[in-house]
């Protein structure tokens, strides 16, 4: 499975802008296979994030706001959750990914 990020490219919200920012760097750095999916350019895919959000994720009004990450068609979270991970170290675990063993020098 690939994770996929929702992302809105054309918002106007710089929070959002930068918290979308963020996960894609993290991922990019450290070499995680991700889609970028912008839903700004899918109705399709709008709707499907939105769908996919678990009721006690999504807000009490509106929309789910992006970034919101999934690992295929499994819901691993939104920004929050994400950051979360990162801080605790479980990126890996929240991404529904095996964990890599960091490689150590041969003396």
């Amino acid at each position: 499975m690939v994770i996929r990020v929702f992302i809105a490219s054309s918002s106007g919200f710089v929070a959002i802008k930068k918290k979308q920012q963020d996960v894609v760097r993290f991922l990019e750095a450290n070499k995680i296979e991700f889609e970028e999916v912008d839903i700004t350019m899918s109705e399709e895919q709008r709707q499907w994030m939105y769908k996919n959000v678990p009721p006690e994720k999504k807000p009490t009004q509106g929309n789910p706001l992006p970034p919101q990450i999934f690992n295929g068609d499994r819901y691993c979270g939104d920004y929050d959750s994400f950051f979360e991970s990162k801080e605790s170290n479980t990126v890996f675990s929240f991404l529904g990914l095996k964990p890599r063993l960091a490689s150590k020098a041969e003396p």
